[in-house]
């Protein structure tokens, strides 16, 4: 039977901690000098970047903290803490897009690796989320696949939008991009709050049963 509601917020996870709307001013700063028609295939390339390294977070993640003999549930613990840290860097600090435009603007980099790829898309919360969100020991193959899937279906709208990056900047504009990037920092926060309360009762159950 089909868990609706898993599927639902891990959807909202994944959506939060990409922040594909968050990464339009990036990408449109990116494309700073770059010919209009090169700006799909620079878009594309992105993403394709991005997945792999998020895939292979989702795939070996968990086997990188085993083979270092360290427990998910501490890890879910810090990983919902560097969560919560993210979240609140999206709403009292800087937004998402002007953080990390500054950044590029100090290292003078640009392109579709950085800072589109990494940091913006495949963010540090983002490799994170995917890990916490496919714990071997909580998740069956099956129940990871749909995750894998809703990985792949939010960086297909990620890079829709960024397709569409200049008709929808001319809408919404630097504020909204702001605003919106906020928002999800409220409901990132408290995903993260979930996360660390998982991960108690995980630590919780082990210590009981030791």
């Amino acid at each position: 039977m089909i868990d609706w509601s898993s599927i639902v917020k891990d959807f909202i996870t994944i959506f939060v901690v990409i922040d594909p709307i968050g990464s339009l001013p990036v990408f449109l700063y990116a494309t700073t000098g770059v010919p209009a028609h090169l700006h799909k295939r620079f878009a594309i390339r992105a993403v394709v970047i991005a997945a792999i390294v998020l895939m292979a977070f989702l795939i070996g993640g968990q086997f990188l903290l085993e083979a270092l003999g360290l427990r998910l549930g501490a890890f879910q613990i810090a990983g919902g803490l560097i969560l919560l840290l993210f979240a609140l860097q999206m709403i009292f600090g800087d937004s998402k897009p002007s953080s990390e435009i500054k950044a590029a603007e100090k290292d003078h980099l640009s392109g579709a690796v950085f800072p589109l790829a990494m940091p913006s898309i495949a963010s540090p919360g983002a490799m994170l989320g995917v890990v916490i969100l496919t714990d071997n020991y909580r998740y069956s193959i099956p129940e990871q696949a749909v995750t894998a899937t809703i990985l792949m279906i939010v960086l297909g709208l990620t890079l829709l939008l960024l397709l569409l990056a200049s008709r929808i900047h001319k809408i919404i504009g630097a504020t909204g991009a702001s605003v919106v990037s906020r928002v999800m920092g409220i409901v990132l926060a408290t995903i993260a709050i979930d996360s660390m309360l998982a991960g108690l009762e995980v630590v919780g159950a082990i210590n009981l049963s030791n």
